[in-house]
């Protein structure tokens, strides 16, 4: 029993550690809906998210034998190798995607006119929903494969996905009001989204031991991705303050 609970508070921690960029997106996600549905569709979208999360995980007890079989493989002597299979490539595309996504959303952010116009230009709560849904399968693919490492009772990895779910719903709206109200911190998020995309590309690509040009591709290491992202909230965090600092000297200065 009490090896039981320590495995579950193991996979509670798991989901909570790998569901931080998952908690980002949907926060991010989310304020693309009408102001008065986004509460909704946060808790929706997790909701939903956190009963695909569970079949996925019943899908891929089922199958995880099949996961690491190659469905073909390239190449091109001298300049891409590369053995695919099912789980590297749903990686490379999530990675992709979101770099993608990332991408788009800071260019749409440097253009402030277009910006204001796609803030706006708001999408339907299905829309965002959906997005939601996508996105956490991708994200849950890990998660659930490392929880998988650590125990084989689908039980009590079911319990810590609902308790993860649980924390996220939980945390949401304060994390999407504190982005809302600190926009330099929106700018980070965005970033630390296209830090992921290249985190997920080059898992992708280590999981199916691509070389380009000769270079064998390495995963980024989850400790480099925590320290990129530490700097990049410290960046924001004192030049947050230092201009504020500034305008309040500048008031004083012309009261």
């Amino acid at each position: 029993m009490a090896e039981t609970i320590m495995t579950l508070l193991m996979l509670v921690l798991l989901q909570a550690v790998l569901g931080f960029d998952n908690l980002l997106y949907i926060s991010l996600e989310s304020n693309r809906a009408p102001k008065e549905k986004q509460k909704f569709v946060r808790k929706m979208g997790i909701s939903l998210a956190v009963a695909l999360r569970i079949i996925l995980l019943f899908v891929l007890m089922a199958v995880v034998e099949k996961i690491d079989k190659n469905l073909f493989s390239l190449t091109f002597e001298g300049i891409v190798e590369g053995a695919f299979n099912f789980h590297s490539i749903i990686v490379l595309a999530g990675g992709v995607f979101i770099l993608f996504t990332a991408v788009k959303e800071i260019l749409h952010m440097m253009n402030l006119e277009e910006h204001e116009e796609l803030k706006n230009d708001k999408a339907s709560a299905a829309k965002v929903i959906t997005m939601i849904l996508i996105m956490n399968a991708l994200f849950s693919f890990d998660s659930i494969l490392s929880a998988m490492a650590l125990s084989d009772d689908f039980a009590v990895m079911a319990i810590a996905i609902i308790i993860g779910g649980i924390l996220m719903i939980a945390l949401a709206d304060r994390v999407s009001d504190f982005l809302q109200k600190n926009r330099g911190y929106e700018v980070a998020g965005l970033f630390i989204l296209f830090i992921v995309g290249v985190m997920l590309i080059t898992e992708g690509g280590h999981l199916a031991h691509l070389k380009l040009f000769g270079n064998q591709i390495h995963a980024m290491p989850k400790t480099t991705f925590y320290f990129i992202v530490t700097i990049l909230v410290l960046i924001i965090t004192v030049l947050s303050r230092y201009q504020e600092k500034l305008r309040r000297q500048k008031a004083t200065h012309y009261a």
